[in-house]
């Protein structure tokens, strides 16, 4: 946060509510030091920030608006969100998966992302509980025949089945059903919430059980979640931090969550970063050791 004394109250209300969704909460003493302003000056922003229901106060500072644990948006609700680091995330993790892989795309929109990324990797087999992702897959392939090219090495797409979720995900006893039968190289997983004590949570509990069978049939987890997921805890915990082996998310996470979630998890990598935690250059991707050093 900056320390200019005469920054506008609309600007300081912006860096406020930034601070909020970045850290899952703040405190007035901390506010009033980094903005170099007094105590009442920040009571009042809050007060506004609460007005306009952009925040909720608690005792001593204020947290995010909550809503019910159980409240699952829809695809197009969420598709709307953090765009850009979305994309970045997708670009990252396409990284992740070699020519001739078995692949496993869980649901949200963040994978959907991913998917768009796999075009043109060959002879990839995809299995999926996403509608939308394997649309993805076959309007690709629809497209190169009705030119008469078929795409030389296309991906094989294995939809498990089951019934339809708000966010366009198949679930219930047919997914599960399919999922247990199968092995896949890499999972690629996104969240609703995700957190050290809660680990990676659903607000769907027929969605939790089939990703708790996803992350068995994994030889390797990676979790896709942009900065606004994390102290997020949905209705149901399906996995924990320790289930993950790598944790692909983007620059808004704060050098002190990424110590923490470095402690963890084996591997994290930060979409769009020029530095690695250890402060040399870097492609994005941070190992433990560097990590940790903040």
């Amino acid at each position: 946060m900056s320390d200019n004394q005469n920054l506008l109250a609309e600007q300081r209300r912006a860096l406020i509510l930034d601070e909020v969704r970045r850290r899952g909460g703040v405190r007035v003493n901390e506010l009033t030091r980094r903005l170099s302003v007094s105590d009442m000056t920040v009571r009042r922003d809050l007060d506004a920030l609460a007005r306009q229901g952009m925040v909720e106060k608690v005792h001593g500072g204020a947290v995010p608006v909550s809503e019910p644990s159980s409240h699952e948006p829809g695809f197009e609700a969420k598709s709307a969100l953090e765009t850009s680091a979305k994309e970045e995330i997708a670009v990252a993790a396409a990284g992740l998966v070699a020519p001739g892989g078995t692949v496993a795309l869980a649901g949200g929109t963040t994978v959907f992302a991913l998917a768009q990324q796999l075009l043109d990797v060959p002879d990839l087999t995809v299995v999926t509980n996403s509608v939308r992702v394997a649309e993805v897959f076959y309007t690709a392939q629809r497209a190169a025949a009705a030119v008469a090219r078929p795409r030389v090495g296309a991906a094989t797409v294995v939809l498990t089945g089951g019934v339809r979720t708000p966010s366009d995900t198949l679930v219930g006893p047919v997914a599960d059903a399919a999922i247990r039968s199968l092995h896949v190289d890499v999972l690629f997983l996104g969240v609703h919430g995700i957190s050290v004590e809660a680990g990676l949570s659903t607000p769907n509990l027929a969605e939790a059980e089939t990703n708790r069978h996803f992350v068995r049939s994994a030889r390797k987890v990676a979790v896709l979640a942009d900065h606004t997921k994390w102290g997020i805890r949905a209705f149901s915990s399906f996995a924990a931090l320790a289930d993950v082996d790598v944790l692909v998310t983007d620059g808004g996470l704060t050098a002190e969550l990424r110590a923490e979630v470095s402690q963890a998890v084996p591997e994290l990598v930060v979409a769009g970063d020029e530095e690695g935690a250890d402060g040399t250059a870097s492609p994005g991707r941070a190992n433990p050791a560097d990590t940790a050093a903040g």
